[in-house]
């Protein structure tokens, strides 16, 4: 029922977009009130305790705040924005595996890659690339592309490696990337332009990819040392399970590959500047046809089909948690509007400000969600919850300057957080602590955070 319930929900959301009426609004939010009545005995603990909280304060603020009995309805269906992308962004795998580009990055590891150095590059480079179109399919994708090659290279910890090379490479392009929610969610409430902010965002993220390579590749230097294989004797194996006639084949899905990703990101950069929807509604709705479209020009449409039904009747129900907390929390954040409490909150951080200086207090936005997912808050909520809550303009904020340090600081979010679905994902699929992985992932963390830091001062000076 819960998977009917959600798709129904998500369907009723996009027709409110579209054709905006009461009606439409009454039964969103009729339907988001369900869904957490029923999810409320099946979510993990954690994820109760949260929601459970959110929908407390929320109450308690519009208690006091003397508010009609219809408001209390009227506040449930917020974030669904953000569940609706969520539950569609996944769609973008199915034409990458229908077609088995995977075969393309094995031949070329391969045919080309020599030491441990290049293959840590090759994995982040790879994971930085799919990250940008697929968002979390991009870490199995990567992983199983890379694995089978692993044993070319005396590699002394190789789920180490493999972690921090695939989790570094997909963190970068979240600050950007539209097919992630953090993305849409920041620019759609911070009001700036995509398009905009694309040229401070992009090469924030390629240098954090250099960074990465330049960490890697010195620890590879340091700790790794040849494969005893013998590199001939051991390209000679693996060059034998190689297909020789099809190499060409497999180029040509690389540039399919390629092509598609930057494709998707040229349409949306244009549907941006000339239609007026929101940014995150506008990618939700462009998954399904540009994934239908990309699968029948590889001759997949009957097999996306199929696809597409096992996405519905199996991924939905995987998102009962984040169905709860999200439209928990989404109550929250409308309580906080119609309550008026964020004029008191603006109040306190505006004295925060004057005591501490704008530039310091740009330098602690973007540990607060880092420090939030720690606590167990998806970096997505935890920027939800922190845009509605900071209202940069009348604080006198560059809306620019504050954006990247909302993006910016989401990063170290999902490279740390041990609770968010990045690590949780990333321990299931090499069979580690997800706090082992957080670990892992601090040092690199870390200079991350300071290169941002010098963008936050430089853009401060600019804006």
């Amino acid at each position: 029922m819960l998977k009917y319930l959600f798709t129904v929900l998500i369907i009723v959301y996009l027709l409110s977009v579209l054709f905006p009426s009461s009606v439409v609004e009454f039964l969103v939010s009729l339907l988001s009130l369900l869904s957490i009545l029923l999810t409320i005995t099946l979510v993990n603990k954690m994820v109760l305790k949260f929601g459970l909280a959110f929908l407390g304060l929320g109450i308690f603020m519009l208690y006091t705040s003397g508010t009609s009995p219809a408001h209390y309805l009227f506040s449930f269906g917020s974030m669904l924005n953000l569940l609706s992308l969520f539950a569609l962004v996944p769609i973008l795998a199915l034409p990458i595996k229908l077609g088995n580009y995977a075969e393309a990055v094995q031949n070329i590891i391969q045919e080309k890659v020599k030491n441990s150095g290049q293959l840590y590059m090759l994995s982040s480079g790879i994971s930085y690339f799919l990250s940008s179109f697929m968002n979390l399919a991009a870490l199995p994708m990567t992983y199983y592309a890379i694995q089978p090659s692993i044993r070319l290279f005396s590699i002394t910890n190789k789920p180490r490696f493999m972690s921090r090379s695939i989790t570094h490479g997909f963190a970068m392009p979240l600050l950007w990337t539209p097919v992630t929610p953090i993305v849409g969610i920041v620019i759609e409430m911070t009001g700036v332009s995509w398009g905009a902010m694309l040229p401070i965002l992009i090469p924030l993220s390629i240098l954090g990819l250099l960074l990465d390579w330049a960490t890697g590749v010195y620890l590879s230097k340091k700790y790794h040392s040849p494969s005893p294989l013998g590199r001939p004797q051991a390209y000679k194996e693996m060059a034998a399970a190689i297909d020789h006639s099809s190499q060409g084949e497999k180029t040509s899905k690389l540039f399919h590959l390629i092509g598609a990703v930057l494709l998707l990101n040229v349409i949306i950069t244009f549907a941006d500047l000339y239609l007026d929807v929101s940014f995150l509604f506008l990618v939700t709705i462009l998954v399904i046809p540009f994934s239908f479209t990309w699968a029948l020009l590889i001759q997949k449409g009957k097999g996306f089909l199929t696809g597409l039904k096992e996405h519905f009747d199996t991924h939905l129900l995987k998102m009962k948690d984040q169905f709860f907390i999200f439209l928990s929390a989404g109550f929250f954040i409308s309580a906080i509007g119609i309550s008026g409490t964020e004029q008191t909150i603006n109040k306190w951080i505006g004295g925060l400000i004057t005591v501490i200086g704008e530039h310091a207090f740009l330098f602690i936005v973007p540990l607060l969600p880092l420090a939030l997912a720690f606590i167990g808050l998806h970096p997505a909520v935890a920027l939800a919850l922190l845009v509605e809550a900071i209202d940069f303009s009348i604080l006198g904020i560059s809306p620019v300057v504050f954006t990247l340090a909302m993006l910016g600081g989401a990063v170290p979010a999902f490279l740390m957080g041990p609770y968010n679905a990045t690590l949780g994902l990333m321990s299931n699929i090499i069979d580690e602590d997800p706090y082992k992985i957080s670990r892992w992932n601090a040092g690199f963390t870390f200079m991350y955070l300071l290169l941002l830091l010098i963008f936050i001062s430089v853009l401060q000076l600019i804006f």
